[in-house]
């Protein structure tokens, strides 16, 4: 039976062994993909392409979010009884869900 000690050695052994080995297909993933990519960039040379031609967004440019980004949106519907409001956006609140199964419509609660 292994020592203790023996064990802590083998452990130690092993994780070497698979940081050694991590870092070995990290660059061969690396040295892949740079391949890879000249390839791409060979060939939309070739035929003259552009990034926008793919349908894909160009990444690296920096652009800021627009600025509608993130602001509130002004509620289109007031439950008159609560005050409760809706922006129209997303799921029914339960409140106007219920008025429109009991009847009533959407444009009765528009602000």
């Amino acid at each position: 039976m292994s020592s203790y000690q023996d064990l802590l050695a083998q452990k130690a052994a092993l994780e070497k062994q698979a940081a050694e080995l991590e870092k070995a297909l990290t660059d061969a993933r690396r040295t892949e993909r740079a391949g890879v990519i000249n390839q791409i960039k060979s060939l939309m040379a070739e035929h003259g392409l552009t990034a926008a031609d793919l349908g894909g967004k160009a990444t690296g440019g920096g652009k800021a979010p627009s600025a509608s980004a993130g602001r509130k949106v002004a509620p289109k519907y007031r439950n008159a009884a609560t005050g409760e409001t809706w922006t129209g956006r997303g799921l029914q609140p339960k409140w106007i869900a219920a008025a429109v199964a009991s009847g009533k419509k959407l444009e009765d609660f528009a602000i």
